[in-house]
């Protein structure tokens, strides 16, 4: 006698599907469509307040932010992959928790402990001021801030990359005479690139949503801290909703439009 084919739990899959659609609606899908209806409904509104000096500056400051967190975050993370991988030393784990510590940190308590190191009776205060330096509610206040936030993203991204490409490559060119730099440059980082654009793109996007940090230790101050997210913010307290939802728009396209980049990258 032949088995019995097993069958399938009927409904099962369309049952599941339907919650998965529903809830990615809900969450996703209801919020953006109504914002995009809104700032549609008001569009000249929108783009008289986005016009602005304030609004521009805000925004081109998100973007300069951005780059620079990717910039740096990028070094600081080819680096620090290599030195978590390649090597083994005395408090590599602990090194490595650190790594992952923005992630687990609220944005809000990163910006009071950069105003506490910073601020008008900060610890460091002494000397920022000795080197002529202003860094709480100013633009480096908002650059460290950023930074911390976006620490981990290109850092985990090369170590998993490395991780699955083993040493196999730089054993070779070792024995074949090449040095450490020729070693890097010739066979390590070309097969890094995929994993810095998947870190550069989760940085960036990070980057430019970033609020709570910079609020706390910027300040918001227009002109001269405000970044894209706190203007939004600025914006609903002075009751210029055009403004607010243009540019949360701008940001929500700018997310979605990096996230359509690292799709198509993976794929």
């Amino acid at each position: 006698m032949q088995p019995r084919p097993r069958r399938r739990p009927s409904g099962l899959p369309a049952v599941v599907l339907a919650f998965l659609l529903l809830y990615v609606s809900l969450l996703l899908l209801v919020p953006l469509g109504a914002l995009v209806w809104t700032v549609a409904g008001d569009l000249r509104g929108v783009l008289h307040q986005l016009a602005t000096e304030e609004a521009l500056d805000a925004l081109a400051r998100s973007v300069a932010v951005a780059l620079a967190s990717v910039l740096l975050n990028g070094i600081f993370g080819v680096i620090g992959a290599l030195v978590l991988v390649r090597q083994r030393f005395w408090g590599r784990r602990i090194l490595d928790a650190l790594v992952d510590l923005p992630l687990a940190l609220s944005p809000v308590m990163t910006g009071l402990a950069f105003l506490l190191l910073f601020g008008r009776s900060g610890l460091l205060r002494p000397l920022t001021e000795a080197l002529g330096i202003s860094v709480a509610f100013a633009w480096p206040a908002v650059l460290l801030a950023t930074l911390f936030v976006t620490l981990p993203f290109t850092l985990r991204e090369v170590a998993l990359l490395l991780e699955e490409l083993g040493d196999s490559e730089e054993q070779a060119a070792a024995t074949l005479g090449a040095s450490d730099w020729t070693c890097f440059w010739r066979v390590t980082f070309p097969n890094l690139r995929s994993g810095l654009v998947l870190g550069a793109t989760l940085t960036a996007a990070r980057a430019l949503g970033e609020f709570g940090a910079v609020l706390v230790v910027g300040g918001s101050i227009a002109m001269r801290t405000q970044t894209a997210t706190t203007f939004i913010h600025a914006a609903i307290e002075e009751r210029q909703e055009p403004a607010a939802f243009g540019m949360a728009l701008i940001l929500a396209s700018a997310a979605i439009a990096l996230l359509l980049l690292l799709q198509r990258h993976r794929s």
